[in-house]
């Protein structure tokens, strides 16, 4: 693609050798890949020389030109570095958005259908429901991303990521394309909105499920992480699109989004009790499920879901957006009852023999643990176990919250979750402030084992934080862990089924 088409049309400042390059010389110069990447230059990519945490793109454009890098974009005031061949730079003031919107540009296609989901808990859930339904629909090809991963029909699993970068997400996004894959599911993180990683993306609707304290480390004040949640209905979302919530939003989160869509006339679909297009009637919790009598449309719908707790929320509000891009609520609500369990969300993993179930969560703030706790207490006839920890290098001041969040647990075990390079026990002291009742096992398998082997007929022990996560991080190191596997394990040792 020509560089002046890649572009399109922008009338940033683009210089050779000091001089301004104009529209017909722009032509001249081919880009043939686009990375943000010094080690992944290959001969005619543009380069985005961003500036980062840990290091600062504009240091590796001598690296990249000498890789074969055509152009460089970069932050405005940047100047070419001496002894450098000169290549065409491009200056920007939000030189991250400018890249998305190039590597949107360079790739091209998307699926006809996107569908963007933000919120402190449950994007993977959402998008992945929202996936079975639009696969339910359109005869399998639908596809979601995110911390899962890539979840799509003939394509290998993707790296989880709850937002990849620009590049690969667009590349993702025209390959699924080329694939005939025209509805697609992805998580929007708060990281991922503030580092522009979404631009580009042509929306057809977007929901804000939770919002409650986390991140903190990144974005450093509540005010700052709900404005980098609220840049998706801000910048990325056009005007007259749908945007779905539960009417159980936090108030703070929910009168932000009415204002921004009422500003940007976005239409706001709410789904829950008094909800304006899906309207909940009831919510009864059963053995393994929720039974749901609810109103949309006009229409009365009763179905089971095979989910218990928040799930059956995000299962509605994955519904609604299923909805609001056109497909009939009927067909919707008929493929609820059939939807599979989210790996690590409230996933129930093993039952001993004794009936006792044992489930695995993401949770991993106060609020989430809180909702975990509530949405199994009512699938408890006996007592309710919580094993879990805080991760290192992160929100310290989550911490005692997360114990005190802990207290509504029968018995609470306290333990090891990814301490990275912090002391774990300084860790779990601080958890265990706001939980004092609890024990403590740092090493996290026999944490878990401990916890299974203490379950009583109609018992119920979730084990809470890492969910769907492959290895704990200690240290610099990955070691190979699944909460999932490890309790399948202590299980079967008692006799149970997995």
């Amino acid at each position: 693609m020509r560089l002046a088409d890649l572009m399109h049309g922008s009338a940033l400042p683009a210089t050779l050798e000091g001089r301004a390059l104009e529209a017909a010389r722009l032509a001249a110069f081919e880009v043939t890949g686009l990375t943000a990447d010094s080690r992944r230059i290959r001969p005619g990519d543009l380069f985005a020389a961003l500036p980062g945490t840990k290091a600062d793109g504009r240091a590796f454009i001598a690296e990249a030109v000498a890789k074969g890098a055509v152009a460089v974009l970069a932050p405005e005031g940047t100047a070419w570095p001496p002894g450098v061949p000169p290549r065409p730079l491009i200056l920007d003031p939000d030189p991250r958005r400018r890249f998305a919107l190039m590597c949107a540009a360079f790739h091209g296609a998307q699926p006809a259908t996107v569908v963007a989901v933000t919120g402190t808990n449950g994007k993977t859930s959402t998008v992945d429901f929202l996936r079975q339904i639009f696969a339910a629909l359109h005869d399998g090809k639908a596809a979601s991303l995110g911390t899962l991963g890539l979840i799509a029909p003939g394509f290998a699993p993707g790296a989880s990521l709850t937002t990849p970068d620009p590049a690969s997400l667009h590349e993702t996004l025209a390959a699924l394309a080329r694939a005939g894959i025209a509805h697609a599911a992805m998580e929007a993180s708060s990281h991922g909105l503030d580092q522009r990683r979404l631009d580009g993306v042509r929306l057809a609707a977007a929901a804000f499920t939770t919002f409650t304290r986390d991140h903190l480390d990144y974005h450093g004040t509540m005010a700052a992480y709900l404005a980098a949640k609220l840049r998706l209905f801000e910048a990325l979302l056009e005007p007259g699109r749908p945007v779905v919530a539960p009417t159980t939003l936090a108030a703070e989160a929910t009168a932000a989004l009415r204002e921004v869509c009422a500003r940007r006339g976005l239409v706001l679909h709410t789904v829950g009790r008094g909800g304006s297009l899906i309207e909940v009637e009831t919510l009864v919790p059963l053995a393994e499920g929720t039974r749901v009598a609810l109103h949309c449309r006009g229409e009365r719908f009763e179905l089971i879901l095979p989910l218990v707790g928040f799930q059956a929320e995000n299962a509605l509000t994955a519904a609604a957006l299923a909805i609001v891009t056109g497909s009939e609520p009927s067909r919707v609500f008929a493929i609820l009852p059939r939807l599979a369990g989210v790996r690590g969300r409230i996933e129930r993993v093993a039952t001993l023999a004794n009936g006792a179930a044992v489930y695995v969560d993401y949770a991993h703030t106060p609020d989430a643990i809180a909702a975990v706790l509530a949405a199994l207490r009512p699938h408890c006839a006996g007592r309710l176990t919580l094993v879990f920890g805080a991760g290192g290098d992160r929100d310290p001041g989550k911490r005692t919250p997360m114990g005190e969040a802990a207290c509504t647990a029968d018995r609470i075990i306290v333990t090891d979750d990814n301490p990275r390079s912090e002391d774990p026990a300084a860790i779990r002291a601080a958890v265990r402030a706001g939980c004092p009742q609890s024990e403590e096992i740092g090493d996290r398998a026999a944490a878990i084992a401990a916890a299974i082997a203490g379950l009583g007929p109609g018992d119920v022990a979730v084990i809470a934080g890492k969910g769907h996560e492959q290895g704990q991080i200690v240290g610099d190191r990955v070691i190979p862990f699944d909460d999932a596997a490890i309790a399948r394990d202590a299980v079967e040792r008692l006799g149970g089924r997995r």
